[in-house]
């Protein structure tokens, strides 16, 4: 599952492809304040590239960027919100939204923690370091992800599992750098961005079977709320 959970299920992940663009938007509106040329803007272009790799529609794009950079005379305003806590099984648990209503998510988050335990502030990021992380996959077949590592200037690397990418992890301030230096040592970037990676993850085989279940039901049920954009999650594998 690793640091940042994603939906096993091949039909749930197409099913979801709508909400990923809604993300997306999001994450745009919210990097082009900051500037709507992607060349400029470091932010923006990552997640435009991210964008264009899972073939968001260039209108859809193009709207979201304008929007955010105040040039279609809309408000656009999202806040910033982490809350962390539990899933069932004391699995940790962080979840990053973006949204223009905190009164409307904050209880629905409470509701949605009900079968975990939603924490304070700080309850839980103290068991996970923040950092860029960079899933990526060879492009050439002498591609070596240690060596890629150190000329890119990453901090470590995940191997790839199998039928997944390889997951290079920075310093946060070093994210856009690496990502530029990747394709030079045979790597194509898939994504890029911001995120934590748990320092003390929870083995699966610790848990019963029917117990990873429902991990994985509440954290499909937190996934699929409009206002959340990452989950990440201390469990291991």
């Amino acid at each position: 599952m690793g640091a940042q959970w994603k939906a096993k299920h091949k039909d749930l992940a197409a099913n979801a492809k709508g909400r990923l663009f809604g993300k997306l938007a999001k994450e745009i509106m919210v990097a082009a304040r900051s500037g709507a040329d992607p060349a400029s803007n470091a932010r923006l272009r990552l997640v435009v590239e991210q964008a264009r790799k899972v073939s968001m529609p260039k209108d859809t794009l193009d709207r979201a960027i304008k929007k955010g950079a105040g040039l279609t005379g809309e408000a656009v305003h999202f806040e910033h919100v982490i809350y962390e806590g539990f899933a069932p099984h004391q699995v940790p648990v962080m979840v990053e939204c973006l949204t223009d209503n905190v009164n409307r998510t904050a209880p629905e988050m409470r509701v949605l923690f009900r079968k975990g335990q939603l924490g304070t502030s700080g309850s839980v990021s103290w068991d996970f370091d923040h950092v860029g992380m960079i899933e990526a996959e060879p492009s050439r077949a002498d591609a070596d992800a240690e060596v890629a590592a150190i000329e890119a200037g990453a901090q470590d690397f995940e191997a790839a599992g199998e039928g997944g990418a390889t997951v290079f992890l920075t310093d946060p301030t070093d994210l856009d750098l690496v990502s530029r230096a990747l394709p030079a040592q045979g790597f194509t970037v898939l994504s890029a961005k911001l995120g934590y990676k748990p320092r003390n993850p929870v083995d699966p085989a610790s848990l019963r079977a029917e117990h990873l279940e429902e991990v994985e039901v509440f954290l499909a049920a937190i996934d699929a709320n409009d206002d959340v954009q990452n989950v990440f999650v201390g469990l291991a594998g």
